[in-house]
């Protein structure tokens, strides 16, 4: 190793407790004890993009189902109708298949599913979930934001927020973050604050079900 390299891995130590990978095979990393975050790298296809646009200019609030991870495409079909939101089939088939793999890893044939549209600040304050794993991605407008262990232990011990680096998820990428169920160091993140700012998100969540809680 070079100089250069040590020098740069003391001032930007790497991190090990997140796994980042362009494949969804990069969730099975959550299978992992040292890993708190893993993150699927994607970028939306037009099509999706697309689709989340609809949903934003039509729908409004949130829809929620506990389901059979295999049923989750008929089920949402279902719900969009009842809410008054558009059909968007492409989303619905996403989400079906993120229901899949959700399931896979929090090895819970049933989910609980929450796809909102977001308008304001929802769980703007930096916290650890009290769920074992719980997939989040947004299919419109900023990712969570997440914190480092060393800068969530900084945070604790009271160092301002603004000398700490915010890390944030792009739209599309999909996230399994791991709660106090299953570490002793769950991931700290966020939702990132856009009241006034006139953005608005489309954000999927699935938990075990029984576990949708902020």
């Amino acid at each position: 190793m070079s100089a250069l390299a040590r020098v740069a891995d003391v001032l930007f130590p790497p991190i090990t407790h997140v796994a980042m990978g362009p494949t969804p095979d990069v969730l099975g990393a959550s299978d992992d004890p040292a890993i708190n975050l893993a993150v699927w790298q994607r970028r939306l296809a037009r099509a999706l993009t697309a689709a989340a646009g609809e949903v934003l200019r039509r729908g409004t609030g949130e829809i929620r189902l506990s389901v059979a991870a295999e049923q989750a495409a008929v089920a949402l079909a279902e719900a969009l109708v009842a809410a008054g939101w558009p059909p968007v089939p492409v989303l619905v088939a996403d989400v079906a298949e993120l229901a899949q793999h959700a399931a896979a890893r929090m090895k819970s044939p049933l989910v609980d599913l929450r796809l909102e549209i977001i308008t304001g600040d929802a769980c703007r304050k930096f916290h650890a979930d009290y769920v074992g794993l719980r997939l989040i991605t947004s299919y419109a407008g900023p990712g969570s934001q997440w914190l480092s262990n060393a800068d969530a232990a900084a945070l604790a011990d009271g160092v301002a927020l603004e000398r700490l680096e915010l890390r944030q998820l792009l739209a599309g990428e999909v996230a399994l973050f791991k709660g106090k169920l299953l570490t002793d160091s769950p991931i700290i993140h966020r939702s990132p604050p856009i009241a006034g700012s006139g953005q608005r998100r489309l954000v999927l969540v699935i938990n075990p079900a029984q576990m949708d809680c902020c």
